[in-house]
């Protein structure tokens, strides 16, 4: 595995190193430095890799700026907070989690504690912002804080009604994770007028000298009117802004790409690999509309199997620096709420010219594998090609013509779904671990209710399509990364740090309370005892949600130039590849695959890190806003079943309650403890509590009945109380 950092020895966090790397350059403001002058004058006993990696979060967070090809100075606009941030005691940099209350908890990376912020403290920095605080730690209490300044603007929008006074007009959001009032010069009004819906732009967030409690007003200007949108579309178009997304694109943008021709030329098409002969499908969901990837399938000459996998050359039309590409980077992901995607790139590129729609010709960038008859690889090739698909399969079609013997391409299936088996085998094999979610769906409809919710289940079929994008992912990076062992070519990859022992401790604790040993003495040995419970998990839901706790305690994936592996799936080398048209970081890794596959060509590390940074960034608040919708359409769909009982499992407790997960809508809400007799008191490690006055004990993962008492669309909340132990 990769070059893996060592446990049991006290590491220097990222953060840590940003703020020692951070100081140095605000003790010398105008010195021009590079990675291995830093280590030196620090003597730092870290990697150039490792410094490399923090240059690239202070460059992406345009808190330093680049002036040659390795070297970097601090930032005019920053050295005006020189004073300030010296003379704080502890200067960290996180991300803003604000709470129902207005204050917030600051997010800090590599630290156990996040620091807590009063409201009063917070200025203008809202949920999702990127902050510098200062930290104070008090003896016996948790970390708190003030925020020094917002890094980077997770808001830059709001949704509201306009309100009309004589001088000024006010937008007021009011949604869970954003409470703000932006005044608006009548000018700026832009044609809506008093009650109107609007969505409005920031343009003036004001003095950052003061705290917010002083009245710092916050200026916008009316973008559009949105009278038209009904209760559904204004709070999926809400949760998009209030997360920092916008469903629409830049006037330049869209210029751009309706003057991309729609044809493939002849001398494009004889500059590539030719498939179109051969057989090539894809499978999507029923819902696709941006069909990423094809499978291609042919037997050779020598007997062998040649399963080609086929990604949409997005590559082709996206040109670097373009204003296409400036905004195609500032989102970096498509983000799917529950009733839509908000593409990455214009319809025109997601849904039509890149995507791999059937019985047209589409320029791909490929890596087709050959195996023999013990379904072993034996080769493999990457470049340029041009498919024409045959077929286009829904996965639930598929499987059908998988598990048929008269189903379309059933035989050809069934040999690639033979040799998808085989890498998954060799996989869990080498030590992957065999991680698994619930996916939730909804039934919507005419007018986007939810009549119903159900759990998205993986077939075969499903397998073998993430099977083969697994493999060409590693193949890619392994590609890259050994192309020069000398002096590796730098990359994006997909990385997976090993799990902090400490963090598993409580995990043990709750596990034993169920029977299951987790074995904490190597990594591999932690990988074995996930894999045991991912296998009970099959069986029994209450070890499904002790599998949700494990992947918590993990590490999450990110984007990175430094190569430390994938320990999750236990791959060295592993890039993502397969999903350009949702995914800016496969973007970037077909520029560099191609401009690799002849010669050695090298991207600036540095400016590398900082755009991995900030797709890692764009893809948590992505999840978050996926989550958040997902939230909504759950409490929509239990307020329609209020005072109806459910059986669920008990997946979380507070001091106040415990949450409850609905087992069949996989809903979560909250019983009061003011709810039950006697009440509970919440044992160390928060996994059991135990009745005051009877003596009875609930532990997480335990059955329980319950009643919806009542719902809370706007806060997207739940109460329940208990009706029976099961």
């Amino acid at each position: 595995m990769g070059k893996r950092r060592k446990t049991g020895k006290k590491k220097l966090g990222t953060d840590k190193l940003r703020h020692i790397v951070l100081s140095y350059f605000l003790k010398n403001p105008k010195m021009r430095l590079n990675a291995s002058q830093i280590a030196k004058k620090l003597k730092l006993k870290v990697g150039k890799d490792a410094i490399n990696h923090i240059l690239g979060i202070l460059l992406s967070d345009s808190v330093i700026k680049q002036v040659s090809d390795h070297k970097f100075v601090l930032d005019k606009k920053y050295r005006n907070q020189e004073k300030k941030i010296r003379s704080t005691a502890n200067t960290l940099t996180g991300r803003v989690d604000l709470i129902k209350s207005g204050a917030g908890y600051v997010i800090i990376q590599d630290q156990d504690d996040d620091v807590f912020i009063p409201a009063k403290y917070l200025k203008t920095a809202l949920n999702g912002d990127i902050v510098e605080i200062e930290s104070f730690t008090h003896k016996n209490r948790r970390p708190e804080g003030r925020v020094i300044r917002v890094v980077k603007r997770n808001t830059t929008q709001i949704m509201g009604k306009l309100i009309v006074y004589k001088k000024y007009g006010i937008v007021s959001s009011d949604t869970k994770k954003t409470k703000l009032d932006v005044y608006l010069k009548p000018q700026d009004f832009n044609n809506a007028v008093k009650g109107d819906k609007v969505l409005i732009t920031i343009t003036d967030w004001g003095s950052e000298s003061s705290d917010s409690s002083n009245g710092d007003v916050v200026w916008g200007e009316v973008t559009r009117i949105l009278n038209d949108l009904d209760d559904h579309n204004w709070t999926m178009e809400n949760i998009l802004i209030e997360n920092g997304f916008s469903s629409d694109y830049p006037d330049d943008v869209i210029k751009q790409v309706d003057a991309i021709p729609d044809i493939i030329t002849e001398e494009e098409i004889a500059n590539r690999r030719d498939f179109r002969n051969i057989l090539t499908f894809t499978i999507d969901p029923d819902t696709a509309q941006d069909y990423d990837d094809a499978i291609s399938y042919q037997v050779l000459e020598n007997g062998n199997y040649e399963v080609g996998v086929h990604i949409a050359d997005v590559t082709h039309y996206l040109k670097p620096n373009t204003p296409l590409d400036k905004e195609a980077f500032a989102r970096s992901t498509s983000v799917y709420l529950v009733d839509r995607c908000i593409a990455m790139l214009p319809e025109k590129l997601s849904n039509n010219m890149c995507s791999l729609v059937p019985n047209k010709d589409r320029l791909v960038f490929s890596a087709v594998f050959e195996f023999n008859d013990k379904y072993k690889m034996v080769g493999e090739w990457f470049g340029k090609s041009v498919i024409h698909s045959d077929r286009r399969f829904t996965y639930e079609e598929g499987q059908v013509s998988l598990d048929d013997e008269s189903g379309l391409y059933h035989e050809e299936l069934t040999i690639v779904n033979k040799i998808a088996h085989a890498l998954r085998k060799e996989k869990f094999k080498n030590g992957a671990i065999a991680f698994e979610s619930d996916e939730v769906k909804f039934v919507l409809d005419e007018k986007n209710k939810p009549t119903g919710v159900f759990v998205k289940q993986r077939t075969d079929i499903h397998l073998l399509i993430e099977d083969f994008m697994l493999l060409a992912n590693k193949r890619v990076a392994e590609f890259v990364a050994t192309r020069n062992k000398g002096n590796a070519v730098p990359n994006v990859y997909r990385i997976h740090d090993i799990p902090d022992t400490e963090r598993l401790g409580d995990l043990k604790l709750l596990m034993e309370e169920y029977d299951v040993k987790l074995d904490l003495s190597t990594p591999d040995k932690i990988a074995e005892s996930f894999n045991g419970l991912s296998k009970k998990s099959k069986e029994d839901p209450k070890y499904k949600l002790l599998m949700s706790f494990a992947i918590r305690t993990m590490a999450k994936a990110i984007y990175s130039t430094d190569n430390i592996g994938h320990y999750g799936l236990h791959f060295d080398y592993y890039t993502h590849f397969t999903s350009p048209i949702r995914r800016y970081s496969d973007v970037l890794v077909h520029r560099i695959l191609e401009k690799n596959l002849e010669e050695d060509h090298r991207e600036d590390k540095t400016k590398l890190e900082s755009m991995c940074a900030h797709i890692s960034r764009q893809e948590r608040r992505a999840m978050e806003t996926e989550r958040d919708s997902i939230k909504y359409k759950q409490v929509e769909y239990m307020s329609e079943h209020i005072g109806e009982e459910y059986t669920g499992i008990v997946s979380g407790m507070i001091e106040r309650g415990l949450f409850v997960e609905v087992s069949e809508t996989k809903a979560e809400g909250m019983i009061p403890f003011t709810r039950i007799p006697g009440g509970f008191e919440i044992q160390d490690g928060r996994y059991k509590a135990s009745n005051k006055r009877t003596g009875e004990s609930l532990k997480l993962g335990d059955k329980i009945k319950v009643r919806i008492v009542s719902t809370d669309l706007v806060n997207r909340l739940i109460e329940m109380e208990v009706v029976e132990n099961e």
